[in-house]
């Protein structure tokens, strides 16, 4: 790949590989947030604006490290704006976060195993030997380290998944 200016718009491909993101994840929440709207042109290619691409690492960011829901970062960007999304991945110190939290209500906290993707089958549930659902935090329960770590392995399931569903397709 050539390098390109700082200012130069960007194909789904290119984000894809830069954000570490399937190109259907970047197609999905475009279903999901509005706001997101790359140029379109012949044949439908998208072309991202740098500004564009800032606001999807601050999605991606708001998912992924601090475990929003889609809803919950749905209701960031009413409340605090795009600005503020777009900005919230540079302060991975937590000060985003933190302003973060205080737009976050109940039903838009972290999710046990949040959706960046769409799936015919029901998320499934972490549970131990005996069945009984891990409680999320607390004595016995997991800490919200290994919730991240369980979150990011989900997302490279997801991502296998969804290539060997179009690998599936295309054979």
């Amino acid at each position: 790949m050539t390098d390109k200016s700082p200012e130069a718009f960007r194909t789904i491909s290119e984000v894809s590989d830069e954000l570490d993101l399937p190109q259907h994840v970047l197609r999905f929440w475009e279903s999901k947030f509005n706001i997101i709207k790359p140029l379109k042109r012949g044949g439908g290619r998208r072309y991202y604006r740098p500004g564009d691409i800032d606001l999807l690492r601050g999605i991606r960011h708001l998912l992924y490290s601090e475990g929003f829901t889609i809803k919950g970062v749905q209701k960031i960007l009413r409340e605090q704006g795009v600005r503020f999304v777009s900005g919230c991945w540079e302060n991975g110190d937590g000060a985003a976060a933190s302003l973060a939290i205080a737009a976050r209500g109940d039903e838009d906290g972290p999710s046990p195993a949040h959706s960046a993707a769409p799936s015919a089958a029901p998320s499934p549930v972490l549970s131990r030997a005996g069945g009984d659902p891990l409680p999320a935090g607390g004595p016995g329960g997991i800490s919200p380290a290994q919730t991240k770590q369980l979150r990011t392995v989900l997302a490279e399931l997801q991502g296998a998944l969804a290539l060997l569903e179009k690998a599936r397709k295309t054979s």
